[in-house]
């Protein structure tokens, strides 16, 4: 309602012409039906084109093994886009605030993301129809609410914003709350940071792009000088140990991410030490297919599918009470099952299986709603095509209580410690999700 009632008191002005867009994600039964009324009735107060659609995001989360937050942004995004080349639009504004800004950079941080994740919900966003913009960003929810009341605009509550089920939610009401109680301007701060993070970002990526190819090379070297064509990329050691870790964590992300690969912390420190300290011949085995092998002048970067898609059915599973130790060459870990407080006696003496993950298989993800598929986990984590065909999971009392490359719910009373073989496969971090509910 604010960024409406803004842009239309300006489009003289700014000499904009307006259109309203409402989707309905048919989850509210009434209340959404009323939202509706409303906003239409507020667009033909002021003449203005009114566009309306309904999805079902309930059925859309549960094809695709979405939660309902996920499902709902695609949906709505793709109606944008949608609505950018049929009516035709220059832009789409949404209306996100400083406070939208502050929960999502504190979601990313507690995910674990690296510095371009707390960029938060860019100002901007374009794709190849049009443009998302955010004018409101700098403004608070106060300020917003404000403005209404001066104007006596009334507006609507979407009553599932006071659903603690919802991660969004237990930021904005608890923990947000929590630490202003440390810092009254947190907010303002959080939003600062996005902006100083979205422009750093810019600067690494130019500055990527100027020494990628003086540090980065394809193919293999061949006697006599050049190099023959071949699949992956070399980082030269000797350049690379020249400079600073910041530039070298870049350089090694960016190397992977030509190659269709992302890195977590984990594995890119693993990268840096073999580029610095390994010796000749050393090998290290990345997720998504990464593959390093040290020479004497070079980390050689590959991509390589881990086996057959049927191959997966003939790996063995691993079975042992709790709390105990289970191997699992198959997947290069060995993992150690602990009991804690009260509840250890709920499991001591279960049975626990280390083993591959089935389809149908569904695991609770920290910090989310509800449970997902291990399917959508993965592709989540970009573990795609024959790379997932080999993906362990851990499962007690017939529940999975861990997964590799994922951060599970914690299970009371059980601990579970992973660590790596040394034929171990890296995982992707947790936050590796791309399609983010929070924008």
């Amino acid at each position: 309602m604010a960024l409406l009632r803004t842009l239309e008191r300006r489009s003289h002005e700014l000499g904009l012409v307006l259109h309203v867009a409402h989707l309905h994600h048919g989850l509210r039964g009434a209340e959404a039906d009323g939202d509706q009324k409303f906003v239409r009735a507020l667009a033909s107060e002021f003449d203005l084109p009114f566009h309306q659609a309904r999805v079902d995001v309930v059925a859309e989360a549960e094809k695709a093994g979405e939660s309902i937050e996920e499902a709902a942004r695609r949906l709505r995004y793709q109606w944008f886009r949608k609505l950018l080349t049929e009516v035709p639009l220059d832009a789409i504004a949404t209306a996100h605030t400083q406070d939208d800004q502050a929960e999502t950079v504190c979601a990313k941080f507690l995910r674990g993301a690296w510095t371009e994740g707390l960029s938060g919900i860019h100002p901007v966003v374009t794709f190849p129809e049009g443009r998302i913009v955010r004018p409101l960003l700098q403004a608070s929810r106060p300020d917003v609410e404000a403005y209404l009341n001066a104007l006596g605009q009334a507006w609507r509550e979407d009553s599932t914003n006071r659903d603690d089920a919802f991660t969004r939610n237990r930021i904005r009401h608890e923990l947000l709350p929590l630490l202003e109680g440390w810092n009254p301007q947190l907010r303002e701060h959080m939003a600062q940071m996005a902006v100083l993070a979205r422009d750093e970002e810019a600067w690494w990526q130019a500055e990527l792009s100027r020494l990628g190819p003086q540090v980065l090379m394809a193919g293999k070297p061949v006697r006599g000088g050049g190099r023959a064509a071949g699949d992956g990329l070399a980082v030269d050691v000797t350049r690379f140990a020249g400079l600073a870790p910041a530039l070298q964590r870049r350089l090694l992300r960016y190397a992977a991410g030509q190659l269709g690969a992302a890195l977590d912390f984990a594995s890119t420190e693993a990268l840096r030490t073999l580029a610095l300290e390994g010796r000749a011949g050393q090998k290290r085995e990345l997720a998504h297919g990464l593959r390093a092998e040290r020479t004497p002048r070079e980390l050689r970067l590959t991509i390589q599918a881990i086996s057959a898609a049927g191959d997966a059915q003939a790996v063995p599973e691993y079975v042992r009470p709790v709390p105990e130790e289970i191997e699992g060459p198959a997947f290069g870990l060995r993992l150690r099952i602990e009991t804690t407080g009260d509840q250890s006696s709920v499991y001591s003496g279960k049975a626990a299986t280390l083993r591959n993950w089935r389809p149908g298989d569904r695991v609770r993800l920290r910090y989310s709603g509800g449970p997902r598929k291990v399917k959508e986990v993965l592709e989540r984590l970009r573990v795609t095509g024959s790379n997932r065909a080999i993906w362990p999971v851990l499962e007690v009392d017939g529940r999975i209580v861990w997964m590799k490359g994922a951060e599970l719910e914690p299970e009371p009373g059980l601990k579970v410690v992973a660590t790596q073989l040394d034929s171990a496969v890296d995982a992707p971090a947790p936050h590796a999700f791309r399609n983010d509910p929070f924008e």
